[in-house]
């Protein structure tokens, strides 16, 4: 009986390893047949995935690529994966190689979410999508148009999304249809009013302008209600958690540099001093509170790793090949705290912008904040209208000092990653409301 159960129990243990050794077989098989990068070595099954448990993930990344290199393969699973963690190899990702690394992976809760990937995000390159993207560049997301929202912001109207787990993702959905369906209801009935045949196309919101064009003539593919909830949940999705998590970031670097506070707070009150009320169209004039912003989006990007792409088409870069379905990832993170390119990189410096080329529009890749290429955000102007105004009025009205004996260097920096990289802990300051004297003559 003894000799029996120890013959099965070898039978199994080589039943399980032969398949484990035909795993790591094909694995060395396959990166000698198509040159991949270097990275860490694979285990059979989860492949690197160990590698990125335990801590965040573009931290993890930047670790590896200490050790690996700027151009690094990883097997996630069943996913083949390339990242970048230079601006040279970003470069070859988002601008030589951009056509061909330009698709979105298809992921279960975005394709549900932005109504089967016909959002702007995560549409696929086709018409539809560059007729969407001129559409949102020069029309919906443009300065001017930004600029006409701006009334919204200054009465301080925002709103709160409501976000569930993966889990329930369909439910979150479905709750999410109903609302945005409602609101084009709404904005449709208006239309059919004497009221709105008056209202002004710049003077319109984003509804209103997309059934607008909705109706148009002129589009080369006609888009769907569908369409209009999926560029809507676009705006929302992409400007709320994304716009608060860098003024809240904003505020703590501050408060950890009083001199940076102090020089933000004293260009606005200078600037606007004597009026009761800021005005947006005016933020643009305030050159320290832009390099505060700049610097804020270098060393905390709201998303650390840019939305990850998929390979359609082989290409070689530094002499590795890229095969087809591979997934491209870019640390944006590790690339603008690199000490190569940035002195003192990890320090707080907003002076390090002041008559500097760099900036976050997609030409330098050491600072990619809103990423670069074709797929670079759309949403930029709308997205940094969503940050200089809240940070010009809290610097503007209050005073701000830390509760209790909290010092500066005591304060807290860790980060959790969920949509965005946020600030692990609440960020606890005492407001000191600020009446400057009134000029009625500026309002």
């Amino acid at each position: 009986m003894a000799l029996q159960y120890s013959l099965a129990l070898i039978t199994t243990f080589f039943l399980l390893l032969l398949p484990l050794i035909w795993l790591i077989k094909r694995c060395r098989r396959s990166a000698k047949v198509q040159k991949l990068p270097p990275g860490p070595w694979k285990l059979p099954l989860i492949g690197n995935l160990h590698n990125l448990v335990g801590s965040l993930p573009h931290h993890a990344l930047r670790e590896l690529a200490r050790k690996y290199g700027p151009l690094m393969h990883l097997q996630l699973g069943e996913v083949s994966a390339v990242v970048a963690t230079s601006p040279r190899i970003a470069r070859e990702f988002l601008k030589t190689h951009d056509l061909a690394l330009g698709k979105r992976q298809e992921v279960f809760s975005a394709k549900t979410l932005t109504y089967d990937g016909s959002d702007i995000v995560f549409s696929p390159f086709g018409d539809y999508w560059r007729q969407m993207r001129k559409v949102c560049v020069m029309e919906l997301l443009s300065a001017k148009r930004v600029q006409s929202f701006s009334s919204l912001r200054e009465d301080e109207k925002f709103l709160r999304v409501i976000t569930g787990k993966k889990t329930k993702v369909e439910e979150m959905h479905r709750k999410l249809d109903r609302i945005l369906e409602n609101i084009i209801h709404e904005h449709k009935e208006n239309q059919m009013s004497a009221a709105i045949s008056e209202v002004e196309p710049g003077q319109e919101d984003l509804v209103d302008f997309l059934l607008r064009l909705q109706q148009s003539s002129g589009l080369e593919v006609p888009i769907t209600t569908k369409n209009i909830k999926a560029v809507i949940w676009d705006m929302f999705a992409a400007g709320t958690d994304t716009s608060s998590t860098t003024v809240v970031w904003g505020m703590l670097e501050m408060m950890r540099n009083p001199t940076v506070l102090e020089k933000a707070q004293a260009e606005i009150r200078q600037a606007f001093g004597g009026k009761k009320k800021i005005h947006e169209k005016d933020v643009g004039n305030l050159s320290y509170l832009k390099l505060v912003i700049q610097e804020t989006l270098r060393l905390h990007p709201p998303l650390p790793v840019l939305i990850p792409r998929e390979c359609t088409e082989p290409c070689e870069i530094d002499g590795y090949e890229i095969p087809v379905k591979t997934k491209v990832i870019i640390n944006a993170w590790a690339i603008a705290r690199d000490p190569a390119y940035w002195n003192h990189a990890e320090s707080f410096m907003p002076e390090r912008f002041a008559g500097s080329s760099t900036d976050f529009r997609g030409t330098s890749f050491e600072f990619i904040p809103f990423g670069a290429g074709r797929r670079m955000c759309p949403g930029l102007s709308f997205g940094l209208a969503n940050v200089e105004l809240p940070l010009a009025q809290l610097l503007y009205h209050f005073d701000w000092e830390l509760p209790g004996r909290t010092k500066p260097e005591d304060l807290d920096m860790s980060e959790t990653v969920g949509a965005v990289a946020a600030r692990k802990k609440p960020l606890y300051m005492i407001a000191t409301a600020f009446t400057p004297p009134v000029d009625e003559s500026r309002g």
